[in-house]
């Protein structure tokens, strides 16, 4: 994440979905601009970790979610978007894409 950083974003990380929920929480809806979630992480998924955002109260129903993962294949797309990602980026994530794509989620 340091391209992020060095763009001159806030980045803040977690180890798994419960630890993303969890942070969250810990702040008041509209403190993250965006996630960006891995699919394949210990205790909870980047796909349940999606779910369960989606269904908490607030807006945190709309922050969006951004899929970055080794799964490449457009029915790995399709099921980050049934669950309510907003996007997907194939790993390596090229950081052209990234950017325009944080672009064009962020409202």
């Amino acid at each position: 994440m340091t391209i992020l950083e060095e763009s001159g974003l806030t980045v803040e990380r977690t180890a798994d979905g419960e630890l993303c929920i969890e942070a969250l929480k810990a702040h008041p809806a509209g403190y993250y601009d965006a996630i960006l979630m891995d699919i394949q992480m210990p205790n909870m998924d980047g796909y349940q970790a999606a779910k369960l955002i989606r269904n908490l109260s607030g807006n945190y129903r709309t922050i969006p979610i951004i899929a970055m993962t080794a799964n490449a294949f457009d029915e790995d797309r399709q099921k980050a978007l049934s669950v309510g990602m907003d996007a997907h980026l194939a790993k390596p994530v090229d950081v052209k894409r990234l950017f325009g794509t944080l672009r064009k989620v962020i409202r």
